[in-house]
């Protein structure tokens, strides 16, 4: 169950956005995400570790995806809630890994492509991140308070999310135009 990010339990909202070179029917975001392989995912960021699809047991897709924001190593598991060619909404209960220990904390994913003209589409990257009772449980238990948590993250998050965005735009564009992943950016 989705957990509502309000002021009293949001670590970060980060918003990137970056230009395709694709006609918005040629572009397909679930398409791209749902069969992301994992090199390409690692080549969209220095922080990316590792991605793999699956599903859930109702069949739902899933993006697994092991990355590092700040100095947190986050495991997330991505549930496809909407997937379709110009929007993905994907969230997660993602393990946060990090030197004091480990925890949980839910991430909003979303991935949307709007027109600009008949060639150029506008890709946004969206990440909400918010505290789940074990994140409160954890911060509490290392005398961290929701403010500085919410710094860190912000801090974090934006970084992250200015250096993928750019490069999965790049990489949607060229599946839209070759078919392909493992094009040059």
């Amino acid at each position: 169950m989705e957990i509502i990010q309000t002021s009293q339990n949001a670590l970060s909202q980060s918003e990137v956005k970056a230009i395709i070179n694709a006609p918005i029917e040629k572009v397909n975001i679930a398409d791209w995400l749902l069969n992301l392989p994992d090199a390409e995912y690692q080549r969209c960021s220095t922080k990316h570790i590792g991605a793999a699809i699956s599903s859930t047991f109702d069949g739902q897709p899933v993006s697994l995806n092991v990355e590092t924001i700040g100095d947190a190593l986050m495991v997330q598991h991505y549930v496809a809630l909407v997937h379709q060619p110009d929007y993905c909404r994907m969230l997660s209960i993602s393990d946060a890994i990090t030197s004091n220990g480990r925890t949980k904390v839910q991430v909003l994913w979303e991935l949307r492509a709007t027109k600009i003209d008949d060639n150029t589409c506008e890709y946004s990257n969206t990440i909400h991140a918010t505290a789940t009772p074990e994140f409160f449980e954890f911060i509490k238990e290392h005398h961290v308070s929701l403010q500085q948590a919410h710094q860190a993250r912000q801090l974090a998050s934006d970084e992250h999310n200015r250096e993928e965005t750019p490069l999965f735009a790049k990489s949607i564009e060229n599946k839209a135009l070759t078919g392909k992943y493992n094009q040059p950016f």
